[in-house]
Order: structure tokens, then sequence, then C-alpha cells
């Protein structure tokens, strides 16, 4: 995108889905479903000659969980603010930084190549006394690096990148929870009818992320893959909604089956 640009948006959504603990944990049947409001602000400026842009995420969840606990049965209901997230990005290659006048008259690159990283905030709601939290009470940093293909109204995105955790130093129970680094690889396919109208499909996997709890590896390698179809409707020129539907599911015992519904609006200024 051209310099100098800003977005603000707004995004909602529902989240619901299925938990699956360590059997130690002796929790069972356990589910819950999540209402999801999303602040988000974008800048796009130039970074040593490159086309760069920063984006900012500010979530606030309301959720409810249910299940049995050794055979007890236990719901409860949460609100608060989750991990605030900040993410800067250039373009490494096809991208040069150019202004809005400029970028309407420069000549588009088919390919293009770009780096990220992503730094997550502990600032969710965090208790140590409970299991399951708003926020994660940790630092994770994420570098991305990605390759986009365009041909005709077709686009094609790959991404690779790697979570890395900060250690909870204030874990369930007063115990310190440690992550190993995380894989995660996506694809997109993008079809652009007209300027601003667009649909989407993608398909990602993540594996690694094995949890050590007081240097106690738990042997709980993650493994989900996920799915999700988008669609894009330009308001006007500088306004556009989303619709998105995601999908998760866990490949191992332990871990998360997630469907969610988002509905977001954007407005360029």
């Amino acid at each position: 995108m051209p310099t100098g640009l800003n977005f603000a948006g707004v995004g909602i959504g529902h989240i619901e889905g299925d938990i699956f603990f360590d059997p130690l944990l002796l929790v069972e049947n356990a589910e819950f479903d999540m209402e999801v409001l999303g602040l988000v602000y974008v800048r796009s400026f130039g970074l040593f000659g490159k086309s760069a842009r920063v984006d900012l995420n500010l979530p606030y969840l309301a959720g409810r969980w249910e299940g049995t606990v050794d055979s007890e049965l236990v719901d409860f209901r949460r609100r608060g603010l989750g991990d605030a997230r900040l993410r800067l990005s250039v373009l490494l290659y096809g991208g040069p930084a150019v202004t809005k006048a400029e970028f309407a008259k420069s000549k588009k690159s088919n390919t293009v190549v770009g780096a990220a990283i992503s730094v997550s905030m502990p600032t969710g709601e965090y208790s140590s006394d409970r299991l399951i939290n708003l926020g994660s009470n940790r630092w994770v940093v994420r570098p991305q690096l990605g390759v986009t293909h365009t041909r005709g109204k077709w686009v094609g995105e790959l991404t690779g990148s790697v979570f890395l955790y900060g250690d909870n130093d204030e874990f369930w129970k007063q115990t310190v929870l440690e992550t190993d680094p995380l894989l995660a690889l996506q694809a997109h396919l993008i079809y652009t009818f007209r300027p601003g109208l667009w649909a989407a499909g993608g398909i990602a996997y993540g594996w690694g992320g094995e949890a050590i709890v007081n240097n106690i590896s738990k042997n709980n390698i993650s493994g989900n893959l996920l799915t999700a179809l988008s669609f894009g409707y330009p308001l006007s020129r500088t306004q556009g909604i989303k619709l998105t539907l995601l999908t998760g599911r866990t490949q191992k015992s332990t871990g998360v089956d997630i469907n969610s519904l988002i509905f977001s609006y954007s407005l360029m200024f």
C-alpha cells in the first residue's frame, strides 16, 4: 500500500469450541463460547525505502466455560481485556515506499516478499489461581516471512512463522510455565472481483509448543489445523466490511477445537 495511510477498524466475533485437557487434570467435557470485540489501528510508512506498516490490536473478551472436574460440574464466566498485539511488517522485495499519487502510476510487481515481527503483550486479565484466563501473563514474539504472487485476479500467499514464548512465572498454583517454540505455515488464495470486492480461502498448520512446568516436560506437542473463508465488500472508497469463518481442529489428544464467525468494519483516512 502507499505510504501515509491510516486505517481504523472494529471487529466483533463469536467463538465456540471444545477443550481437551491433559487427562491428569481430570477435566472432561470442557467447552466454551466467547464474544470478542477488537479495535485495530494500521499506519503505512516508508522504512529504508521499503513499504512498511504497523498494526495495533486491542481485544476485549467475554466468555463462558463449562465442564466436569473430577466428576463435578463447573460453570463460570469471565470478561475483560485480552492480550494486545503490536506488529511491524516491511516488504523486502517488490514493494518500494511510494506516495498515494505515485502508487496509482507505478507498475506493480507480480511477486512480493515481506517480513514481519509481532509482539503479544501481557495486558489481559490474569490470575494464577485460575487455569483458564483471558490473558497469558507472558510476552510472545512472532517473526514471519511471506511471499505473495499475483496472476490476473488471483493472488496466492504463503507465510511461515515461529512463536517464541516468554516464561509465565505465575502459572496455575504458582508454578512456572515454559513453552518451546511453535512453528506455523499458512497459505491463502484470493480472488478479486473488483477493487475492494474479494473472496479468500486459507489453510494453516501449527506444530510444536511443548509445555514445561517447573522443569518437567508435559509431552503435549501441539498439532493444529486451521481453515478459513473470508469475504470483503467495499462500502465506499474509504470504507469496507469483511466476514470471516474460521475453524480449528487439534490433531493431538490435547488442544482445542474451535468454530468462529467474525465481522469487521474498517475506515481509511
